[in-house]
């Protein structure tokens, strides 16, 4: 067989600088738009980005070929870059270390992109999933399950 076709879901959630409001309206779409051209960069595809001042989600389709870490070292490295150089020069915009990653299996894919679409009414209606909303890990408990 001289190609592999994979169908691997992914989704990414991750936070800003010590979670503060700088993904605002006025640059959260170059932001994305610049997720969305890494993302086509490493031939994956987006199905879904969307997030809040503090938090962006992302679900994506990858392939076999890119890593999961790759992807958002890529992603928020790109988005990084923008934000710091052109869109607030001299800010501080920056995202944290770390991010949370789920896969996605084919029967929950629709909700999950429907949930991420619909970032600012689930927050605005407290009808958010809590485990896909705190990506930060919390350190006292990582040291605790050692």
């Amino acid at each position: 067989m001289p190609q592999s076709k994979t169908h691997f879901y992914y989704h990414f959630v991750w936070t800003t600088w010590r979670r503060s409001q700088m993904v605002t309206s006025d640059v959260e779409r170059r932001i994305y738009r610049s997720i969305e051209n890494e993302v086509r960069k490493l031939r994956g595809t987006v199905l879904a980005l969307d997030g809040m001042p503090d938090h962006v989600h992302l679900a994506v389709q990858l392939p076999g070929t890119v890593a999961p870490s790759q992807l958002m070292q890529r992603v928020k490295g790109v988005s990084s870059t923008l934000g710091r150089e052109v869109l607030i020069p001299g800010g501080l915009f920056g995202w944290q270390d770390g991010y949370a990653g789920f896969t996605i299996i084919g029967q929950h894919l629709q909700n999950t992109i429907a949930y991420i679409r619909n970032q600012k009414r689930h927050h605005a209606e407290g009808t958010t999933i809590p485990e896909w909303e705190s990506p930060d890990v919390d350190e006292d408990q990582h040291q605790r399950s050692d």
